[in-house]
């Protein structure tokens, strides 16, 4: 647990979240309290319950609601050739939460740019898929932030994951090497690479398809404030689908889990849209 007090970290979630703060700061220092996901899976994966909530929310084809709608019936119903992405998937654990809804006639891509947490990624799907769900998932390392420009694969999936790589304040504020190196230009930096992974995500996905935006980031600058440049960039085009869990707060355009009232869990924000 980090010992360092970063003066700029503080006053810029004091400034988010006022009086709050303290009681969130110990929240995030306190150990999480992840639990052992099984529903549909050869062996049961360790995760925090909020990422489980952040992968249900997407709504796969064929289901009237989140993957808990697809997990109660909707094979049959799905188009030929549908594909659902995980656009950031390592570690694994959302994409097994998606595999483990699939019926037999939906393939997931599995998506990490990273070589290194792209074998992570391969290692946890195999040992946590039984061989005919396996089989379903293809891993891929193309960049998600510079696919949708290709109009080749413009419009291709179904339903879109994309758990963005962020501030993750949770991890810095328990490390001492993360927490001194922490600036304000953090989550602005941070904030630019998500919305280029968004609004690609947008052009990637099919009219009528479900797009998840999830960040495990306090900072408003990288949750409300990507997903409202998204409602911006393509307007009518872009429709907010509220996720349907109620553990968190409401914010503009989604919900946020955070572990100071939410037994530990989080953080974890997650904003839901459609394409029309």
């Amino acid at each position: 647990m980090a010992n360092t007090v970063n003066t700029e970290f503080e006053a810029y979630y004091h400034a988010v979240y006022g009086e709050r703060w303290a009681r969130l700061r110990e929240g995030l220092l306190r150990a999480s309290a992840p639990v052992p996901y099984a529903a549909g899976l050869a062996r049961p994966y360790i995760l925090d319950y909020a990422s489980v909530l952040a992968a249900r929310s997407l709504r796969l084809p064929g289901a009237g609601a989140g993957i808990e709608g697809a997990q109660d019936g909707g094979a049959g119903t799905t188009a030929a050739g549908d594909e659902i992405l995980d656009a950031c998937a390592a570690p694994g654990g959302k994409s097994l939460v998606i595999a483990s809804a699939m019926h037999s006639g939906l393939r997931l891509l599995a998506n990490e740019l990273s070589a290194e947490r792209r074998r992570r990624l391969a290692d946890v799907l195999d040992a946590h898929l039984d061989r005919e769900k396996r089989a379903q998932v293809t891993v891929s390392g193309f960049d998600a932030a510079a696919q949708g420009a290709r109009k080749s694969e413009q419009g291709r999936f179904s339903a879109i994951l994309l758990d963005a790589p962020c501030s993750s304040e949770r991890h810095v504020i328990q490390s001492e090497k993360h927490l001194a190196a922490w600036t304000a230009a953090r989550p602005r930096f941070l904030a630019r690479r998500q919305w280029a992974l968004l609004s690609s995500a947008f052009l990637l996905l099919k009219a009528g398809g479900s797009l998840v935006y999830a960040t495990c980031a306090l900072s408003p600058e990288e949750n409300d404030g990507v997903a409202a440049r998204l409602l911006k960039k393509y307007g009518e085009a872009a429709i907010l689908d509220a996720p349907d869990f109620t553990e968190g707060e409401k914010t503009a355009y989604g919900r946020i889990i955070l572990p100071d009232v939410c037994g530990g869990m989080g953080p974890m924000y997650v904003a839901r849209f459609s394409r029309k």
